[in-house]
């Protein structure tokens, strides 16, 4: 006797196939998605942290820079300042008793006392009354003197006598110990900070003397502003940096920092 076999005719084959299909293209899309947000969300937060470092190391030397001594090159690409590590007052006027070691204004003078103690034994240079203009200029050198190491903490020694163009009107002082200058150089996409290298009187791009310390790569843009606001005597720092990964993505970054410009 004839047995029928039971089987799949072509149509319901065809028919499973694009079922098949249908969901696999589901699921894949249910899997793939999150997976592809997470990525990108990966990408961004590296891109962010990259740049908030850097930012972070800029801003902390800003607030610390000598008064009046911020200045961009390069089409917004270079800022250079010089750092302080220190200041005080020094002595303008004898104690009641006649005693103590003012400092000379009127003719060269090579100590005087410090009203209070520095923090720690000054090394570098002292800078009086920065203007940041002739004569008052702590990149030419009009108000800058070198510190010898007899110094103390609650006495000042200079390397060679000085007569300082101008007083301070709050008998202030800055320790200088280094120039420092923050590039970015967008054709290999890095952000470098120099410093360690001599003052000088124009700004090099790049600073001659030192090797540049690499504080972020995939730079793609980059900007630093500076208003001065010496009416004020205070400023304002913007700082953009945009990077741009392998992939595409791209984060821009804006921050501004104060900065007090009383000499």
């Amino acid at each position: 006797m004839y047995q029928r076999q039971q089987g799949f005719t072509l149509i319901e084959l065809i028919s499973v196939i694009v079922i098949v299909g249908i969901l696999a293209s589901m699921t894949t899309d249910i899997i793939t998605l999150p997976i592809r947000s997470y990525l990108d969300l990966q990408r961004r937060t590296t891109l962010v942290d990259n740049a908030e470092s850097a930012m972070r190391l800029m801003q902390r030397d800003i607030r610390r820079a000598l008064p009046n001594s911020i200045r961009i090159t390069g089409g917004g690409t270079v800022l250079e300042l010089l750092h302080t590590n220190d200041g005080g007052r020094y002595r303008a006027k004898l104690a009641s008793n006649g005693s103590g070691n003012i400092l000379d204004f009127t003719s060269s003078d090579n100590s005087f006392d410090v009203i209070g103690n520095l923090s720690n034994k000054p090394t570098g240079s002292i800078v009086i009354y920065n203007l940041g203009q002739p004569s008052a200029d702590a990149y030419v050198g009009d108000n800058r003197a070198m510190v010898s190491n007899t110094s103390t903490t609650s006495s000042i020694t200079l390397s060679a006598s000085k007569k300082f163009p101008l007083q301070s009107p709050q008998q202030r002082f800055f320790i200088v110990d280094t120039p420092i200058t923050y590039r970015c150089d967008l054709s290999s996409g890095q952000l470098l900070r120099y410093d360690g290298y001599n003052i000088t009187s124009t700004q090099s791009n790049p600073p001659s003397g030192a090797n540049g310390q690499l504080q972020v790569n995939q730079v793609s843009a980059c900007v630093f502003s500076y208003t001065s606001a010496t009416a004020n005597r205070s400023g304002m720092v913007t700082l953009q940096i945009t990077l741009t990964d392998s992939a595409g993505e791209s984060n821009r970054l804006i921050q501004q920092v104060h900065v007090d410009n009383a000499p």
